[in-house]
């Protein structure tokens, strides 16, 4: 098997590595901390670990793919989004579910993420001179799920479910609130002359390169994140308990 080498320059793929690593040690930690884990919280943390361990072995294909071609895995970088967002909304679900939550409210989030990606998708690759079009429909989906969170059923239910709950549902709002936000911006670099008409990078290749390396650290923070949330949510419970 040819052995292709990594440069020390090659940031984009140093990234992919670190991702690859960082999103596995996660999943071996929330996999292992599921039968320490109280009852009610071990769904959360087990989709937490899968979540995780999902984007590890993408990471794993998708840096492999870039050392050999030079060029940005944007399906498969989509392939894994579309499996582990949704579950990331899953999580909202989870949480508030001794709430209340409804099975509706799980289909909301799973839709509305779904809905997001395929059409961020389209401007990314397939119809790229309309990204701007399609980068306003995904970013509505975006801002459907961040009013569910902050304003919505989520955020209602969250605060009926107890002060931890609201906290960990606040914790992970800013999450999506913010850290999601990166991923506009790795849309923007990544269309023709930039989301709007901007050109930011000149160097369309140099452009890959940032877009690859700002959705490297921003899933690697998000996902991660994401789960050590909930992982402290599930602790301070028992705490409480």
């Amino acid at each position: 098997m040819e052995h292709v080498a990594l440069a020390n320059d090659n940031y984009v793929a140093f990234t992919f590595f670190i991702g690859t690593m960082a999103m596995m040690a996660a999943s071996v930690f929330f996999f292992f901390e599921v039968n320490n884990t109280k009852k009610e919280w071990r769904t959360s943390v087990l989709v937490s670990g899968l979540i995780t361990f999902i984007a590890a072995v993408h990471y794993y294909y998708m840096r492999g793919y870039n050392l050999e071609t030079g060029q940005s895995p944007t399906f498969f970088r989509y392939v894994d989004w579309i499996l582990t967002v949704p579950l990331m909304c899953v999580e909202f679900y989870l949480i508030t579910k001794k709430a209340g939550a409804k099975i509706g409210l799980l289909w909301k989030l799973i839709v509305a993420s779904l809905f997001m990606l395929v059409t961020g998708y389209f401007g990314e690759t397939i119809y790229r001179d309309s990204s701007v079009f399609w980068g306003v429909v995904s970013g509505a989906a975006y801002f459907y799920i961040v009013y569910l969170i902050w304003f919505g059923e989520v955020a209602k239910l969250a605060n009926e479910a107890g002060p931890q709950v609201a906290k960990a549902n606040r914790v992970l709002a800013w999450f999506v609130l913010v850290g999601w936000a990166i991923y506009p911006v790795g849309y923007i670099l990544g269309t023709p002359g930039g989301l709007f008409g901007m050109v930011l990078v000149s160097d369309t290749a140099a452009a890959m390169h940032a877009m690859d390396i700002v959705y490297n650290i921003a899933d690697a923070i998000n996902k991660i994140g994401f789960g050590l949330v909930i992982y402290a949510l599930s602790r301070s419970d028992e705490t409480e308990a």
